[in-house]
């Protein structure tokens, strides 16, 4: 894999992981997965501008797709110590939730005090690199369609003989 796809993929991951993993900043992944998204048209909208030509659809798909995996391990290492230090603070709002309404049912008690501890989030983390993963590649190709070139084709390599179709019979 070359540079010049594997920085534009690098930076678009990077944004994802880090805007991923901030505590209040990833809640715009509920809407659509959002970093997610704007991670693959990023590294699109990179890979666009070092090149004269236009990007393909399947380069634009790769690259978000690559930015989607870069950004899914980045934010799950930067989640674990993002976890550490707010687990007391989740633990205190779900003990506080759980006092003021007695009436949940004793299995949502027992699933909420557990999914408080961070052992349900390693799971969670390794579903989220896929979904990262196929949402980048859904950027990437949004990425290809905003930031089209009218630049012309790439030229065909030296050597090669342009066939032109064949002309229709004259009418008549």
């Amino acid at each position: 894999m070359d540079s010049a796809r594997l920085q534009p993929a690098f930076y678009g991951g990077l944004f994802i992981g880090v805007l991923s993993a901030l505590p209040l900043v990833s809640v715009g992944n509920c809407c659509c997965c959002l970093w997610v998204i704007a991670g693959g048209v990023l590294a699109t909208y990179l890979r666009q501008q070092n090149t004269p030509y236009e990007v393909p659809a399947s380069e634009g798909a790769l690259l978000g797709l690559m930015a989607g995996a870069i950004g899914g391990v980045v934010a799950a290492i930067l989640s674990i110590p993002m976890a550490a230090m707010t687990s007391g603070i989740q633990r205190d709002v779900v003990e506080r939730i759980l006092s003021a309404n007695p009436d949940i049912p004793p299995e949502v008690r027992d699933t909420m005090q557990r999914a408080a501890g961070s052992a349900a989030r390693i799971g969670f983390m390794f579903i989220s690199i896929i979904v990262d993963m196929v949402f980048g590649m859904l950027g990437g190709l949004l990425g290809v369609a905003m930031f089209k070139k009218n630049a012309p084709p790439p030229p065909p390599p030296p050597g090669t003989i342009e066939v032109l179709p064949p002309e229709p019979p004259p009418i008549g």
